[in-house]
């Protein structure tokens, strides 16, 4: 008899489209993050944050705004987290230097002049959500945008998933046009056809409507979307009463991020009835947000993402993997935060 041979078919050369990961090439995405819880923050407060490739601080001023700046003093690196408030300035642990709202040394403790050089990097800041959120640019691209509903309208809650995910915040956001993970994953199932044609493109984002019945048979027709990288909004009916949900991704450093979020549901006429029946319906949302997260976070903890083989299911987050190679990258704060 004749041994045969086994006989090996070369497999297909893995398919992998190149996608920009946070920090490659030492650029990061121009797009608001979330830094802080703002309720977290007291007036005359300084925290200390990594972000991007290096540290920051956050502090409120007597007027109630907040501010992001660069942590480390200019004179000799000193970690400004470690100093405290005097007044609306920022004082340095080490050689008490002070550093106004503007980002300038004003004062130093044995009166030399302050060096013109003396300054940090101050990233546009806003407040919004709940949520302070610091922009990576000097000059923002686009504005966080509201929800259908007046904020007046509405009782919210803000927090901060307490783990760390390995991986970079925009991952997380690609699950949104990504229509297999939502059902399979998450369990939605819509009562149309993929909204692959319903999607809304917009220059630093899209948002697509959805009616579809959620894990349990919950009945949903929301409006989800991402704006820039890193932020998500779903708004709409959830089991018959209105839902808002914020979802920002932050960058504490390359390959990692943590989830920060925000609820809304509908305040009532603002009696003590109504506003127990809207923290309950917060409670259910913060169950609901929070699982869906977990769902993500094995998966994203150990994925080695790439644009690889893709099926017609796949139409719109393969167009989204196009918006996120073309959107713009900087890091204008380099020189300042590391």
């Amino acid at each position: 008899m004749t041994a045969t041979a086994n006989t090996q078919v070369a497999a297909p050369r893995r398919t992998a489209n190149a996608l920009p990961f946070e920090g490659q090439d030492g650029l990061f995405f121009q797009t608001w993050y979330p830094i802080y819880v703002a309720a977290d923050l007291a007036i005359g407060e300084i925290a200390g944050t990594d972000f991007l490739d290096g540290r920051v601080i956050v502090y409120r001023t007597s007027d109630g705004q907040a501010h992001v700046t660069s942590a480390y003093c200019p004179h000799l690196g000193a970690d400004l987290s470690n100093g405290k408030m005097v007044g609306d300035n920022v004082q340095c642990a080490f050689h008490k230097w002070e550093y106004d709202a503007t980002g300038r040394c004003v004062k130093t403790a044995i009166g030399d002049p302050p060096p013109p050089s003396a300054c940090l990097f101050r990233f546009p800041t806003v407040e919004k959500f709940g949520i302070i959120w610091a922009y990576n640019g000097t000059d923002p691209l686009w504005q966080l945008p509201d929800y259908e509903k007046p904020h007046q309208h509405l009782v919210m809650r803000a927090l901060k998933v307490p783990f760390l995910y390995h991986c970079d915040g925009w991952i997380f956001s690609c699950n949104t046009p990504d229509m297999q993970h939502i059902k399979v994953v998450h369990g939605i199932n819509f009562r149309h056809a993929d909204p692959h044609q319903d999607v809304d493109w917009q220059k630093f984002g899209f948002d697509y409507r959805i009616e579809a019945g959620h894990q349990g048979g919950v009945s949903i027709d929301w409006q989800v979307g991402i704006r820039g990288t890193s932020f998500f909004r779903q708004q709409g009916s959830y089991d018959g009463w209105w839902l808002g949900a914020i979802t920002g991704h932050s960058c504490p450093r390359p390959g990692n991020h943590e989830v920060f979020l925000s609820l809304a549901v509908d305040r009532g006429d603002g009696s003590p009835e109504a506003l127990d029946v809207a923290n309950k319906r917060l409670d259910t949302a913060q169950a609901l947000l929070e699982r869906t997260v977990a769902e993500d976070r094995q998966i994203l903890d150990t994925i080695h993402y790439r644009a690889g083989t893709l099926t017609r299911g796949d139409k719109s987050l393969a167009r989204f993997f196009d918006y996120v190679r073309n959107y713009p990258r900087a890091h204008p704060s380099a020189d300042y935060i590391r």
